[in-house]
This record gives C-alpha cells, structure tokens and sequence, in this order.
C-alpha cells in the first residue's frame, strides 16, 4: 500500500486506528491540571453538524437516518446515529444492533466501504435496528452539560470513562428507545470497553450477544518494534505534561510522534499502515479519500496513557495514577483495580474474531484473553481466526461482509 498511498494518507490512516496510544504514564498524572503554567489544547478546527454522519454517510447512500443525543451520568452528550429501515424501506424486524468504532475514528467505521460491504448497512438491509455510537470527543460528542472541549477538564477521561459512562449509556438509551435487548459489535478499543464493562456484570442485562472484532484486552505481547519503541518514549505522558489533553491525530503533535520514533535504531517507517496493523489483505485504497475527508477524531492523552500501561504492564486495570497516595484516593488501594475477563458472566453470548497478521490484537494475546474465557460456556462463546487478516480488515475489508459478518449474523439468529 505504501506504493500507492501518499504519506500523508499513511500517516492519517495510522491515526485512525490505534497506535498513537502506545505511550506510558511513569510521573503523578493527577497533579498536571494543578500547574499553573501548563498550556491549554489547541481550539479544535470548526466542526461539521452532529448530523453530518447522516447526511454525508447514510442518507447519500439511499438509507433513512436519524441523529440522536445521550448524555451520560458525568455530563457528556453523545451522538448516535440510527438507520431504522434498509435501503428497500421495509421497517426492520430483528432486534437493534449497536456498534460502536475504536480509537481516534467514530461511526464512520461502519460506512465506509459500499453498502453491500459496511456492516452498518448490510446489518440494515437484513432486518436489524441499527444505532451507531460515537464517544465522547468525536465530532457527532463534543458536548457537555458545563464543559467545553477547550477545558483541559474536559478531556480529563480515559477508557475507565467510556466503558463505566460513555457505554452504559448508548446501552440505556437504546434499549429504552426500541423496548428490547440488543446485540453489541465492537472493534479494537470498541471491544475494551465492553470486555471492561461485562467483567462488573454491566450492560449484560440488556444485552443478546456480542461480536467482538480485533479483540483487545491484553497487549502485551504486541510484535510490532514500532510500536514497542512508541511505549518505551513514554511520549504521551510527555504531551500531557506539555498542557495538551486533548491528543489531536493530525499536525505537529504526531509528526514529532513519528519522527522520534522513526529516529530509534533498527526501525523501519517506511510502510506505517502495515507496520502497526498488520499487513492488511483487503481494504479498498480507492476508499481512503472518504476518510480523509472526515478527517480523523480526538482523544484524551490520558486515554493514551492508560492504554500504554497496559502494553507496558500486561494486564487490564484501571488507570494507574502513578502514586499509592493517589491510587488510594481514587480506588480504595495502592494499586488500580483489575478488570478480571474471567468475571464475564459464562452464559454471555460471545463472538469474538482475530486476525493472524493483526499487529494490535495479536494471536498471543488473545490466547490469553481466551485462557481467562475456558470456563465460558462452550455453545455461548464462538471464536474465528481468520489467518490473513489484520486489524483494519475487520471493519474496511471488502470481504468482510462474507468473511466475518455473514457468520457474526449467524450468530446473532441464535441469540
């Protein structure tokens, strides 16, 4: 792809995804906002409409949208977006299915490619109730009851937040809209929050299954050298201590990223996109353009910390604020707590797809996820290891649809 791609389209795509995070908290995170000469994030560049998914992704396509508004327990008003009808206009007739995108994209993922190829649609045109998530930060949730996206406040989250609030709340919402159950599909960070908030016995009560793709909840054995350099530049808990909370994916921030990083001995830059996903088989180069247009979507430095602890640590807990005292404070103990995936409820319905090639979600990891999982239930947990596939295949691969989501529906017509 690097051949056909300009580097800037590379460098846009990597932002898209995941990688950026691989930095690490070593200091007391909590006394940053108590600095007086800290400087604050740069103002965002002017926003589209929160209903510019709809009008630009879906309408455009011949679908029926409609923009809606959540807002969680700690004041954040969330965009989703619902297609309640397929392109043929017929009313759906199976359940609603919730998707929520991973780090630095929003609902978007699920648009991207044809509508006989995103999942959004094709989950549309076979009957489904389709709401699609964007967390806090994003275009479509830049909202706050009291706070504005150029308070460092406001970016004071990490993925704690999105799986304890942001989650939650999508949950609620549609369930209460449509009166029923519903199936949940995530990917990359997506997957995170809902292993996070299924391990306290959250949302299960109101959930029919899971389709879990590129599964992260552990990342310690990551094989990328890029990556690992990343983490070990602990670069994130530098551009927090600078003043900026909000990790914008584009501009000089991830240029100097990429240049110290590309610096280290014995590291290749020369292809971004494969060397931190994987080697992608499928996706469309043709496509790039629609995302380069949507521009890539912020984050929290502190979600970008919290995600380097667990690349640096091995496990999956909650933010680790660098000190006993602080930790105590937050959590009751010295240490932040863990989320244990053997607390998984064993009856909860579970499909769960890796790639071989993944970079991000890689095959060992997940093994160790799956040893957490041995005592699931066995007809309620389905694993596919699609061996050519890497991270971004699962959500942008033109075979997708026969790959992985003609099975994920199989599923779903079990639960």
């Amino acid at each position: 792809m690097a051949d056909t791609i300009s580097s800037t389209e590379i460098l846009l795509l990597v932002a898209l995804v995941f990688i950026p995070a691989q930095t690490a908290a070593r200091t007391i995170l909590y006394t940053v906002d108590q600095n007086p000469n800290s400087i604050s994030s740069p103002s965002p560049s002017p926003l589209p409409s929160p209903n510019s998914i709809c009008e630009s992704m879906v309408e455009s396509q011949g679908y029926v949208c409609q923009p809606h508004q959540v807002t969680t327990k700690d004041g954040y008003i969330l965009g989703l977006q619902r297609i309640p009808v397929g392109r043929s206009g017929k009313t759906a007739d199976k359940p609603p299915v919730l998707l929520q995108h991973g780090i630095f994209s929003d609902a978007v993922t699920w648009l991207f490619n044809s509508p006989e190829e995103s999942l959004a649609f094709i989950l549309a045109d076979n009957g489904y109730d389709v709401w699609l998530a964007n967390t806090r930060g994003t275009i479509s949730s830049r909202g706050h009851q009291s706070l504005s996206p150029n308070e460092p406040d406001y970016w004071n989250w990490s993925w704690d937040e999105l799986a304890a609030h942001d989650l939650p709340a999508f949950f609620q919402y549609v369930h209460d809209q449509t009166g029923q159950k519903l199936h949940y599909v995530g990917h990359s960070l997506g997957t995170l929050m809902a292993f996070a908030a299924f391990s306290q016995d959250q949302l299960v009560n109101n959930l029919r299954s899971a389709a879990l793709l590129s599964p992260i909840a552990y990342l310690n054995r990551i094989p990328s050298l890029l990556t690992k350099a990343a983490a070990e530049l602990f670069l994130g808990e530098e551009i927090y201590w600078l003043g900026l909370h909000e990790f914008i994916p584009k501009g000089q921030q991830v240029a100097k990223l990429l240049e110290n990083i590309c610096n280290k001995p014995g590291i290749n830059c020369k292809n971004l996109l494969t060397v931190f996903t994987g080697s992608n088989c499928c996706v469309n180069n043709s496509k790039i353009n629609v995302f380069l247009d949507h521009e890539p979507q912020s984050t929290a430095t502190k979600n970008l910390i919290h995600l380097a602890q667990m690349v640096r640590g091995g496990t999956i807990a909650k933010f680790d604020y660098g000190n006993k005292e602080e930790n105590i404070k937050q959590y009751g103990q010295s240490t932040p707590p863990i989320y244990n995936m053997s607390s998984i409820p064993n009856e909860t319905p579970l499909f769960l797809s890796y790639g071989g090639k993944d970079q991000l979600s890689d095959e060992k990891d997940v093994q160790v996820l799956l040893d957490k999982l041995k005592d699931h239930d066995q007809d309620k947990l389905v694993v596919q290891l699609v061996e050519e596939y890497a991270h971004l295949d699962f959500v942008f691969g033109v075979n997708a649809n026969i790959v992985v989501y003609d099975p994920l529906m199989a599923f779903f017509r079990l639960h």
